[in-house]
């Protein structure tokens, strides 16, 4: 069953691109902004990437933190962080466990060929653990502004 607004949000502990395990526990008290992406370094992927990095400050001023999550490995990640100047984690889901558990990876269709893929959806999830918003129709470019409150 596909995860709702109000569901308390899955529990996770992935490695991030250095490594270290990263658990949502971590981020009791906080909010969290958990963007779910297809692969490092395309088009959409950095245009979100550099919207949330842009937008970092106000981000943090806010009191969110950021964490994308593809299945791309750490050393994947740590180019793409590199070459971005990306301020923010980004999970390295390669066991296909955090996709699955938010319910992201998905049948996809191109070129009329199918294949299994991470559904770009960014989950804003309270100081309590609790699902907040839901974007699945996300604007790359302008991003911070689908979930932020001015």
């Amino acid at each position: 069953m596909a995860l709702q607004v109000g569901d308390l949000a899955p529990a996770f502990e992935v490695p991030d691109q250095d490594g270290n395990v990263v658990k949502l526990s971590d981020f009791k008290g906080k909010k969290l902004v958990m963007y779910f992406y297809p692969k490092d370094d395309t088009p959409g992927c950095t245009a979100q990437a550099c919207n949330l990095r842009d937008n970092y400050h106000t981000l943090l001023e806010q009191g969110y933190a950021v964490l994308g999550v593809s299945v791309d490995s750490e050393k994947s990640h740590q180019k793409f962080i590199k070459k971005y100047e990306l301020p923010f984690p980004l999970l390295a889901d390669t066991d296909h466990r955090l996709v699955e558990a938010y319910g992201v990876w998905v049948e996809k269709n191109m070129y009329g060929r199918t294949y299994m893929g991470i559904a770009r959806t960014t989950f804003v999830i309270d100081e309590a653990g609790v699902i907040e918003q839901i974007i699945q129709k996300v604007d790359t470019k302008n991003h911070v502004e689908q979930f932020l409150t001015t």
